[in-house]
């Protein structure tokens, strides 16, 4: 069984190989086209090719990540219909290779898939996806996301803090912060503005060409507060004391599906310290849980594929539907994810939820296809 185990297992990978770089390669021409768009235009001489191909080599990652439960699944199902079509999958199971010993070689296999998923998608893509997007911020200008830039929040003893990041420079630094402090009443203390700010190693915030407004409040008679005097001043620099890290401005400016799991499980930690709300995050978090193990549930859908009977060319008919509910999965998940926002569902639910209906439909292909017969 050792060497059907090898044979099966490097027909799959040499199959989703294949399927995985043609896809690739679709892609990469159609974001390199998007790309050209940009060549020549923003700041500093203007934005190289040469430039304009490494941003597109570098987004690579992210679709790998993207694609890989649809080529696994693609790649599985032809290596099955190919097997069951040759009649070897046949010989096989009359050399004794029953439907257990069958679906162990391929959880086997599937479980490699996962594990590759996740290497790509929690350290590849992320690094790979940042590197990107300051290089194209060095020609095309800074990442920012809307008009104000990210808000985060964040709580110090009794007072809280309200932060703007107008903007991430491609060295990493920030330019436009601002930091509004508030008591515990929700009266206004202070508002602190710096032209630029980097994050210093000893976990403070250093600011530049800092103004900074204090605003000196009494209570009247009546206990509501009053400005009693306005104080103002300039400084060249001034360090602010934070808990909030380069990573968690990264994800507020950043697409949060492109962080690792664990800067993501930090930020969700740090809304819900300060009263914030983290679905969308979470949702986000546990589809980086979930998503992987989809390779798994996509190499036992394929199955059954090995023992349905083909004519002459009828394997791309099978293909084709595994084109087809790869694609269907990708779209669930994403509509998942967004229905799950909208309707303040569970995040692990919404989340796992494609996973299970698939899951439920490959065991009951297994068991329909497989096991009855």
């Amino acid at each position: 069984m050792r060497t059907v185990r090898r044979m099966i297992h490097a027909d799959v990978l040499a199959s989703v190989a294949f399927v995985t770089l043609g896809f690739l390669a679709l892609f990469f021409f159609f974001d390199f086209v998007d790309e050209l768009r940009s060549v020549n235009q923003g700041v500093a001489g203007g934005y190289p090719l040469k430039y304009a191909l490494v941003v597109v080599l570098l987004e690579s990652p992210s679709r790998l990540y993207d694609l890989l439960p649809i080529t696994v699944l693609i790649g599985t199902i032809f290596v099955m219909a190919r097997m069951a079509q040759s009649s070897e999958f046949t010989i096989l199971r009359t050399s004794g290779l029953g439907p257990w010993r069958a679906l162990q070689i391929l959880v086997g296999l599937g479980l490699m898939f996962v594990l590759f998923t996740f290497a790509v998608g929690d350290y590849v893509a992320p690094a790979a996806d940042r590197a990107g997007q300051l290089l194209r911020s060095r020609y095309l200008g800074q990442i920012t996301v809307g008009q104000t830039g990210a808000w985060l929040k964040e709580k110090q003893g009794n007072d809280s803090y309200s932060v703007n990041v107008r903007s991430l420079l491609p060295d990493g630094s920030m330019r436009g912060v601002r930091v509004v402090e508030f008591d515990a009443q929700g009266r206004l203390l202070s508002v602190v503005q710096a032209a630029q700010g980097s994050f210093a190693k000893d976990g403070t915030w250093l600011l530049t060409d800092v103004s900074r407004t204090d605003f000196n409040t009494q209570l009247d008679a009546g206990m509501s507060a009053k400005p009693d005097s306005v104080t103002r001043s300039v400084t060249p620099s001034l360090r602010w004391p934070s808990t909030i890290t380069s990573e968690m401005v990264s994800v507020a400016l950043l697409q949060p599906e492109r962080m690792r799991t664990v800067d993501l499980f930090q930020y969700m930690r740090h809304l819900e310290a300060n009263g914030q709300s983290s679905q969308r995050y979470e949702i986000e978090f546990w589809k980086k849980v979930f998503y992987p193990l989809s390779c798994l549930v996509m190499v036992v859908l394929a199955l059954p594929f090995a023992y349905l009977h083909f004519r002459a060319g009828g394997i791309s008919t099978y293909v084709f539907i595994g084109v087809m509910t790869g694609i269907s999965f990708f779209l669930l998940n994403n509509l998942f994810g967004h229905f799950g926002n909208l309707q303040n569902w569970r995040p692990w639910l919404a989340a796992a939820a494609p996973g299970l209906i698939y899951s439920v439909l490959s065991l009951g292909a297994f068991g329909w296809l497989v096991l009855r017969r």
